[in-house]
């Protein structure tokens, strides 16, 4: 089967360049606190890789402060052509009420909207965890010491837990 690609004409924009997120996935540098790496693949329902899938994370400090003037907390990174991406971080500490998490937004050619969800590094109690039926799909899987795994799917009966704004 031939499969056709879209044109521009034919999707929704935003249109990002490759350029858009490079140099922005290491969030680590300069920062005091366990130094991570959060890597993972995005796909659609049919488990298909999405290329230039554009992500950005926001999370606290390695004290759960989200107003660390030393620690800017947010990064950007685009997946490759397999669909995936890589961030270098902290690890985040709690903040008051909520386990240590990292908040991600999803940006894609042809979404209609922005999708955002969270990581979570074990099952710890949090409030927004706790209102997901479908909990573990954002507990990330620990790959070895300082490694961490979230894979994303974007729609389909194992589709990753999305928030409104």
């Amino acid at each position: 089967m031939t499969r056709l690609v879209p044109t521009a004409e034919m999707t929704l924009g935003p249109f990002f360049p490759r350029e858009f997120a490079e140099g922005a996935n290491d969030l680590a540098k300069g920062a005091s606190g366990e130094p991570i790496e959060i890597t993972g693949r995005v796909v659609e329902l049919d488990g298909r890789a999405l290329d230039n899938v554009v992500i950005e994370i926001w999370q606290a400090d390695a004290s759960g402060r989200f107003d660390n003037p030393d620690f800017f907390g947010w990064g950007r990174a685009a997946t490759d052509a397999q669909g995936n991406y890589v961030f270098r971080t902290v690890k985040p500490g709690a903040s008051p009420g909520r386990a240590p998490h990292v908040n991600f937004l999803i940006l894609y050619s042809g979404l209609m909207r922005q999708l955002q969800t969270a990581m979570f590094f074990d099952g710890a109690a949090d409030p927004v965890l706790d209102s997901v039926s479908a909990r573990e799909r954002l507990i990330a899987k620990r790959e070895g010491p300082n490694r961490w795994r979230f894979d994303i799917r974007l729609r389909g009966g194992d589709e990753t837990p999305f928030f409104d704004d």
